[in-house]
């Protein structure tokens, strides 16, 4: 379980506040698949970074128990010059679990061949995403943190990540942030949607995905400021 209390997230930028986050409370249950939906650059990707303990909210907590996931997917924490095989056997010791074992599930499952024996840094942007996912899925967690599972790969590998990830929830949570409404339907028990810095639960996944389709008929909040700034102005 993670529970946000009263967290509050505000960026300034060219004297422009951008209110991520505003007062949120909630909780996210265990052994639950919770899909964050949002328009871009409403901030889940920045929700996500606090929910993962990257970053600090300006005011409120972030409690959990169990064990959370970084962003699974994320490849950014890889080391150029090491090999896909010297990077997962590196993550196997500092999680505490067996080198060779995740280093045979990430090698199967990736499927990359002759280059998880190659360094990083000769990888494509997909290699390392398939990596990163492979690693990620490889260690077990009592909630995962994800950011569009299945995004990378032709549709064999898309259908064998999405399974991988049911198979996952079988035992743990999930908090997916996600744009494919399909996805959500599938692979989630409930949706969030984050609008100008408030969060809208929903138990139900149908409703959720209408009041977000509903929402996104709407001008951005932006752009409806902006246009009444503009009447003010006339």
């Amino acid at each position: 379980m993670i529970e946000l209390r009263n967290v509050s997230k505000t960026f300034v930028l060219n004297g422009r506040r951008k209110v991520v986050a505003d007062n949120l409370s909630a909780v996210f249950p265990s052994r639950t698949a919770v899909a964050i939906l949002g328009r871009n650059g409403a901030g889940k990707s920045t929700l996500m970074k606090m929910l993962a303990g990257t970053m600090e909210p300006d005011e409120g907590e972030i409690l959990s128990t169990g064990t959370t996931s970084w962003p699974v997917g994320f490849a950014g924490s890889f080391h150029a010059d090491l090999t896909g095989l010297q990077n997962t056997r590196f993550i196997a010791r500092v999680y505490g679990v067996d080198t060779d074992e995740l280093a045979d599930f990430v090698e199967d499952f990736a499927e990359l061949g002759q280059h998880f024996d190659l360094p990083i840094r000769s990888y494509s942007s997909g290699m390392r995403s398939r990596l990163a996912f492979g690693v990620s899925m490889g260690l077990r967690f009592d909630t995962y943190l994800v950011d569009e599972v299945s995004a990378v790969g032709d549709a064999a590998f898309k259908a064998k990540s999405e399974a991988l990830f049911q198979e996952r929830m079988r035992t743990s949570g999930a908090i997916m942030i996600t744009h494919s409404l399909g996805q959500a339907k599938r692979m989630c028990d409930k949706v969030c949607v984050l609008e100008s810095g408030h969060l809208h639960f929903f138990n139900n996944v149908d409703k959720g995905i209408a009041f977000y389709q509903e929402l996104m008929r709407q001008p951005h909040p932006d752009v409806q400021a902006a246009r009444q700034a503009a009447r003010r102005a006339v």
